[in-house]
C-alpha cells in the first residue's frame, strides 16, 4: 500500500511538472499576461520556419558590455522559441548565415568598411541592419553604440515576430527624439496616482539590496520599444526621495536599467530645502538655496553619474514653487538647470498649471503663464505639455503652446493611463489618440507645422526634444491590469521613437506579436482596437464635450457636480448646459481661447461652420435645436453619439467572442469580462447623461436611442469612496 501511494505520487509530480513544461494549466497560461509583447510564440507556418532556419544558422557577438550579453541572449532566446530549433553562438564570423551584432568599433575591419557610408546616416541611438553582399552571407546588426545594437536586435525580432521577410535587408534607424520617458505617478507608500494595475513597482522597503525581477523585466519591455528613461515618484512629490536614504535605493535602480539604455530621472519637489535641507525658504534667488540644490545635484551624479535630471511640477495643484516667492518658471527652471548642468542632466519643467483666481477660462492660463517668456530657459530646461489645454480629456485640441514657444522647446505629455477613459477596465486604443495629436497641424510656420515636427524639433532646430507618457503600470501580474493596456504601453514607446507612425500599423504589429499572425484573428481584432478609442469618446464625451466625469475619482459620470470650492473643479463649469443650449464658447465671442492658436486654426475654430463637429461644444455654446452636418439637431445628434458609443461596445464584444479559438483561456475570459464591465459602464454614461442635459433640452430622446432603466437620482445618488488611483 505504501509503495502503490509513493508510485501515486511519483506520477502525480511527474504530470504535473510535464503540464508546466508544455504549458498546460492556469498556473502556465496566466503567464501570457506578463510576457507582454514579447511572447516569441513559435512560428506555425512550416515553410516560413523552413526560410528563417536556412538563413539563420548561428549568432556572433562582437563586444563584451553587459548591454551586447543582453542583445545576444535576446537574440538567441527569441529565434529559439520561434523557429523552435537552437541557434549557436559562434566565435567568429566566419560561417555562411550567421547574424552578427555589435558596435561599428569592435566589427572586422572587413565589415566595417561595407558598412562605413550607413554608419554616418544614424545617431548614438539609432541602428543599421544590413545583409552582406560577400560569398559568407551574413546578416549585421550594428550601431555607433552598444545600446543602438540592442535596439536593432529587437527590431530584428519584431520582423520574425511578425512573420516578415528578411532577404535583402538594408535597415537604416534612429529615434527621431532624444529623451523618451514613461513618468510613474508611484508614491512612496506603494500607492499610485491614478494607477489601475495594482500598486507600485517599487519596493523602496527592500531596495536597494533586493533588486525584484521585475525590475530586468521592465527595462527589457522598454528597451524592445526604445523607451530611454523613467521618471520613478509621483509629479506630486515627496522631498525624500532626494535624501541619502533614498538615494541609495534609486542607485540600485539605475544600476539595473542601464544595461537597457534606460536612465532614471526624478521629480523634485521644489520646497525640497526647506522640508530636507533645513533651510526657511526655497525662493530660488536666495543664494542658500541655490548652493543646496548644486549640492544636491552633485550628490546624486556621485552615486549616479548618467542620472538624467529633474522633472518638476510648480505652483500647481497646491504644489510649491517659485511664484510662493514672487519669482516666475523661468526663475525656478534655471535655477535647477543650473545646478544639473555641470553634469548634463536636464529639468522638465510642468506646463500643466492652473489657477483658482482665473475665473475666466482655464484653457487658457498655461499660455499665458509661459509664452511670455519664450526663450528665456537654459538650454538644458525643456517644457513639458499636456496634448491638451485641460487634462487628458478623451478628447481635446492639441495644446496652443504647441507652434507658441519657438525659441523653446517643448516636450509632449500623453497619458497611457486611463485617467478620464474608464480605467483599466475599459479597452481603449490610445495610440490613435497620440496619432491624432501628433498630426495636428499648428500653422505655427505655415501649413505643415505639425505637433510632431515641433517636438521632434526639426522645425524649429531644437537639439533638446523630449517626450513622456504617464505609466499605466502596476505589479498587476499582467502589469497593466488590461490585456489590450498593454498596447498603449506599446504603442506609446514606438510613437516616441517615431512620431510619424501610422497607429494602424502598430497594433497591427501588437496583435502579431502578443496573440497571433493568423489573419481571421488579426483583421476583426485590429478594426476592434482602430473603433474602441471613438467608441469611448462617444459614449462618454460626444462633439467635444469635456471633463463631466464625477468628481475626485474620476470614475463615471458627474455632468452635475456643481458643488466644489474651486468653480474649474466642477463639470458644470465646462458644459455648461443650461435651457439656451449646451458647450463651452471659447470663441472670439466667448472666452477668445482660440486666439491662443495660428490665424489659420483660430478662424478655423471662431466659426461654428468650420469647427469640426468632433469639438464643436469645446468652443461654441449652441443652442439645443443647432443642426448639424447631418441635418440632425444638436440635441438628437448628442443623443444619438451616446447610443453609437454603447453599440460600439456591443460591436466589439461580438468580435471578441468569435475569437475565442485563436486566444489562450485565461486571456480571452479576461477580455470578455472586462468588455462586458465596459458596455454596462457605457450604457451608464449614456443614460446618465441624457436624463441630466434632458432637463435643460426639454426635449424626447430620438428614435433608435435607448430609454434610461433608472432615474437620474439614482445615477446622482452612486459613490464610489474606494475607486482605484484616488489618493
Amino acid at each position: 500500500m505504501k509503495l502503490q501511494f509513493t508510485l501515486f505520487n511519483f506520477f502525480q509530480k511527474l504530470l504535473f511538472l510535464f503540464f508546466c513544461f508544455f504549458g498546460i494549466g492556469e498556473s502556465t497560461t496566466a503567464q501570457e499576461d506578463y510576457k507582454l509583447w514579447l511572447q516569441y510564440y513559435p512560428i506555425e507556418n512550416v515553410n516560413l520556419v523552413n526560410t528563417y532556419t536556412s538563413q539563420i544558422k548561428g549568432i556572433t557577438a562582437f563586444g563584451e558590455s553587459q548591454t551586447i550579453q543582453i542583445a545576444q541572449k535576446e537574440l538567441q532566446l527569441g529565434l529559439q522559441s520561434m523557429l523552435s530549433s537552437r541557434i549557436n553562438i559562434e566565435k567568429n564570423s566566419d560561417s555562411k548565415g550567421l547574424i552578427v551584432i555589435g558596435s561599428i568599433s569592435n566589427l572586422d575591419d572587413n565589415l566595417k568598411q561595407q558598412l562605413a557610408s550607413q554608419i554616418t546616416s544614424i545617431n548614438n541611438e539609432g541602428y543599421i541592419i544590413s545583409s552582406t553582399s560577400n560569398n559568407k552571407k551574413l546578416l549585421v546588426i550594428t550601431a555607433k553604440t552598444d545600446i543602438g545594437v540592442l535596439y536593432g536586435v529587437y527590431h530584428f525580432l519584431r520582423m520574425i515576430q511578425t512573420n516578415q521577410s528578411i532577404d535583402n535587408l538594408a535597415i537604416i534607424d534612429s529615434p527621431k527624439i532624444n529623451v523618451r520617458v514613461l513618468n510613474h505617478w508611484d508614491n512612496l507608500n506603494g500607492s499610485v496616482e491614478r494607477g489601475y494595475a495594482g500598486a507600485s513597482l517599487w519596493n523602496w522597503q527592500k531596495l536597494p539590496d533586493f533588486i525584484d525581477q521585475r525590475y530586468i523585466d521592465y527595462a527589457r519591455a522598454n528597451a524592445s520599444i526604445g523607451i530611454n528613461g523613467t521618471v520613478l515618484n509621483n509629479v506630486n512629490a515627496n522631498a525624500l526621495i532626494l535624501t541619502p536614504l533614498y538615494l541609495e535605493k534609486v542607485k540600485a535602480l539605475a544600476d539595473a536599467f542601464r544595461p537597457y539604455g534606460i536612465k532614471v530621472y526624478l521629480t523634485a519637489r521644489f520646497s525640497a530645502p526647506i522640508e530636507i535641507g533645513k533651510l526657511k525658504t526655497a525662493d530660488p534667488y536666495d543664494p542658500a538655496v541655490q548652493q543646496w540644490w548644486k549640492d544636491k545635484a552633485s550628490e546624486i551624479y556621485k552615486q549616479i553619474p548618467d542620472f538624467g535630471g529633474f522633472l518638476v511640477k510648480a505652483n500647481s495643484e497646491g504644489q510649491p514653487g517659485p511664484q510662493n516667492y514672487g519669482r516666475n518658471h523661468v526663475d525656478g527652471a534655471n535655477m535647477l538647470a543650473d545646478a544639473l548642468a555641470p553634469f548634463g542632466g536636464i529639468v522638465m519643467w510642468r506646463a500643466f498649471v492652473y489657477s483658482e483666481h482665473d475665473a475666466d477660462d482655464r484653457a487658457k492660463q498655461a499660455y499665458s503663464e509661459f509664452v511670455p517668456y519664450d526663450g528665456k530657459f537654459r538650454d538644458n530646461v525643456i517644457l513639458q505639455v499636456k496634448n491638451g489645454a485641460i487634462d487628458f480629456q478623451p478628447r481635446e485640441p492639441f495644446h496652443p503652446m504647441f507652434g507658441a514657444m519657438p525659441k523653446t522647446p517643448l516636450m509632449m505629455e500623453f497619458q497611457i493611463t486611463q485617467e478620464y477613459l474608464g480605467f483599466s477596465t475599459h479597452l481603449v486604443y490610445l495610440p490613435k489618440l497620440y496619432q491624432e495629436v501628433l498630426e495636428a497641424d499648428t500653422y505655427s510656420k505655415g501649413k505643415g507645422s505639425t505637433v510632431a515636427k515641433i517636438i521632434e524639433g526639426s522645425l524649429d532646430q531644437h537639439k533638446l526634444t523630449g517626450i513622456a507618457g504617464v505609466a499605466n503600470i502596476g505589479n498587476d501580474l499582467n502589469w497593466t491590469g488590461h490585456p489590450f493596456a498593454q498596447a498603449n504601453w506599446y504603442g506609446f514607446g514606438r510613437l516616441a521613437w517615431n512620431p510619424s507612425l501610422d497607429s494602424e500599423t502598430i497594433a497591427n504589429e501588437w496583435l502579431r506579436m502578443t496573440f497571433s499572425n493568423n489573419p481571421n484573428f488579426v483583421s476583426p481584432v485590429l478594426k476592434m482596437m482602430l473603433d474602441s478609442r471613438e467608441a469611448v469618446v462617444n459614449y462618454m464625451t460626444p462633439l467635444g464635450l469635456h471633463h463631466i466625469m464625477d468628481t475626485g475619482h474620476h470614475y463615471g459620470p458627474g455632468p452635475w457636480v456643481s458643488d466644489l470650492s474651486r468653480p474649474e473643479w466642477n463639470p458644470v463649469y465646462y458644459h455648461k448646459a443650461d435651457n439656451n443650449g449646451i458647450g463651452f464658447d471659447r470663441s472670439s465671442t466667448g472666452s477668445n481661447a482660440t486666439a491662443q492658436y495660428a490665424p489659420e486654426v483660430a478662424k478655423q475654430y471662431n466659426n461654428v461652420a468650420t469647427c469640426p463637429e468632433i469639438n464643436l461644444l469645446w468652443f461654441h455654446h449652441l443652442p439645443w435645436d443647432y443642426k448639424l452636418k447631418n441635418g440632425e439637431t444638436l440635441w438628437n445628434g448628442l443623443a444619438l453619439k451616446y447610443q453609437e458609443g454603447v453599440n460600439q461596445v456591443t460591436t466589439m464584444q461580438t468580435t471578441w467572442e468569435k475569437m475565442k479559438s485563436y486566444v489562450d483561456e485565461n486571456r480571452f475570459k479576461e477580455v470578455q469580462m472586462l468588455l462586458h464591465i465596459q458596455q454596462k459602464e457605457a450604457k451608464w454614461w449614456r443614460d446618465a447623461c441624457l436624463l441630466y442635459f434632458q432637463q435643460f433640452s426639454g426635449k424626447e430622446l430620438p428614435k433608435g436611442v435607448e430609454k434610461p432603466v433608472h432615474s437620474l437620482e439614482y445615477f446622482k445618488s452612486l459613490k464610489f469612496p474606494f475607486a482605484p488611483g484616488n489618493n
